[in-house]
């Protein structure tokens, strides 16, 4: 019988669909290689986008999201379920961002101060942005999202990511960034305040 390698992928990243992240981590510490072909195929994109946001450079985002793989492919003897997989790979990802704004001339940005909370952002007015069944409409929003995202502070951008792109909560944001809940609550609302205000000037 001849095997398809695709088919026999495909195969066992379907098997391996109700498998939960930790699990396959589990599996992949003890030896088993194809676990982690199935977390890499599930995180691989969001990660990549992560650091694409964070950086604005294609080469420099392919560096750092192949540091952070290769830190989970060195560190996978010593891992535990401590918490969720996504926890400890975006901290990782965190970690190794930080590293890199260290090592420039300008150091860490100033953003990743603690924000101070400025009860002046409770009282802005958030505009309800409808969206119009118009596809060109749409992409223009897209195009405007990316070019707000890219004007925000990188601690605020940073937030907004892993809460949209990573889908992680504010306690997780607060335990990959080492900062309170309530700065993690705060740089997220800065960075949704400050989106949609763009958004809605663009629609006026």
């Amino acid at each position: 019988m001849v095997i398809n390698p695709e088919r026999l992928v495909c195969a066992l990243i379907g098997m391996d669909k109700a498998t939960s992240d930790e699990a396959l981590m589990s599996r992949y510490r003890d030896g088993d290689a194809s676990s982690f072909e199935i977390l890499y195929e599930r995180y691989k994109g969001p990660l990549y986008r992560y650091f694409l946001r964070q950086s604005g450079i294609s080469a420099l985002a392919e560096e750092l999201f192949q540091d952070v793989w290769l830190k989970v492919i060195q560190s996978r003897k010593r891992y535990e379920v401590r918490a969720k997989f996504t926890t400890y790979l975006y901290h990782l990802a965190h970690n190794r961002l930080i590293d890199h704004y260290r090592r420039q001339a300008t150091g860490l940005p100033l953003s990743y101060d603690d924000d101070p909370d400025d009860p002046q952002i409770e009282r802005v007015a958030i505009a309800e942005i409808h969206q119009p069944e118009n596809e060109l409409y749409r992409r223009r929003q897209v195009q405007q999202l990316l070019k707000l995202l890219d004007g925000l502070p990188e601690a605020q951008r940073e937030a907004f990511l892993l809460r949209e792109e990573a889908g992680l909560s504010l306690l997780e944001i607060a335990e990959i960034t080492g900062v309170t809940a309530e700065t993690a609550k705060s740089r997220l609302r800065y960075a949704l305040v400050k989106l949609r205000q763009g958004l809605a000037k663009d629609v006026t």
